[in-house]
């Protein structure tokens, strides 16, 4: 029976049966929900498949959300990006603009994969799927990319918090870069241990980012938060295959995390009662949209 608690179990057991983080995973998977294999294999699949699909709408999308507060800055980079003018390169540029993309389907309403939440949903299908362009990756290696970034969403959830009303951004933007960032250096041929080092690379950068929605709604500043989740997690995994490794391991960095989310105050934990929810422009924004002083 396959179990898990932490990181160093999932690096561990891949090391001791010789195969990727994915595989464990998957196993936990197939072993945990009592469902057969090919059904496993087969939701993941359809979860790509809603992925690829949010970003495909997200990037040709110029309409606001119902608010008006976003849309259609994913098709602006994505514009930028091909008449050559972005500043950053290649699978870096791209990842962001796929974040914007799924995100501001979110905030339309659109159909997303939470991975691991609705506001955070950008960062890991954004990574993913532009490196999977640069590496010219199959199916089956993005199958097994989003189960080496479930796993580290489980050991995430299970010993911190994987929610912004809880822990704050660090722990939605946050785990998400963390996720895409051991996902593809798996995609990369690293290690499993090179997983590890990138995912803690990826949750230090982010550690103490507050939630403060604008009007109480999961799109200022959570969808451009995504974006730069989605670099965050491109460089951290750039890192570890460079072989710079995290002086703190990942467990370490995980129940920082967590100490950290209770040290945030409850108005900076999705509450919008301070941050950027009560700028001016903010209150401004509030009262627009919901009638309040």
């Amino acid at each position: 029976m396959i179990r898990f608690t932490r990181i160093r179990d999932l690096v561990a057991l891949a090391g001791e049966k010789q195969v990727p983080i994915s595989a464990i995973v998957e196993q936990y998977e197939i072993e945990r929900s009592q469902r057969p294999a090919e059904e496993i294999h087969q939701t993941m699949l359809d979860n790509l498949q809603v992925m690829r699909e949010a970003v495909a709408s997200g990037l040709t999308g110029t309409e606001k959300s119902a608010s008006g507060l976003v849309g259609g800055d994913a098709n602006r980079l994505l514009n930028r990006m091909e008449q050559g003018c972005t500043l950053g390169g290649g699978a870096m540029n791209r990842a962001a603009a796929y974040a914007l993309a799924v995100n501001e389907i979110n905030a339309a309403m659109g159909r997303i994969v939470a991975c691991p939440t609705a506001g955070s949903c950008g960062i890991v299908p954004g990574v993913i799927l532009a490196v999977a362009e640069s590496l010219q990756c199959s199916d089956e290696q993005l199958v097994a990319a989003l189960f080496t970034s479930a796993g580290i969403g489980v050991v995430i959830a299970e010993n911190a918090s994987i929610s912004g009303a809880k822990g704050g951004c660090q722990a939605e933007c946050g785990s998400a870069a963390a996720m895409a960032a051991g996902a593809v250096v798996e995609m990369a041929g690293g290690t499993p241990d090179q997983v590890s080092h990138a995912l803690a690379l990826a949750l230090k950068s982010t550690l103490g980012v507050v939630c403060d929605p604008v009007a109480g709604l999961v799109e200022v500043p959570c969808v451009k938060r995504n974006a730069f989740g989605a670099v965050q997690a491109l460089l951290a995994a750039d890192m570890a295959l460079a072989g710079i490794t995290s002086v703190i391991p990942a467990d370490e960095v995980i129940d920082a995390m967590h100490q950290i989310g209770s040290l945030i105050p409850k108005s900076l934990r999705e509450t919008s009662e301070a941050g950027l929810a009560k700028t001016p422009t903010a209150l401004q924004i509030e009262k627009r949209l919901h009638g309040k002083e």
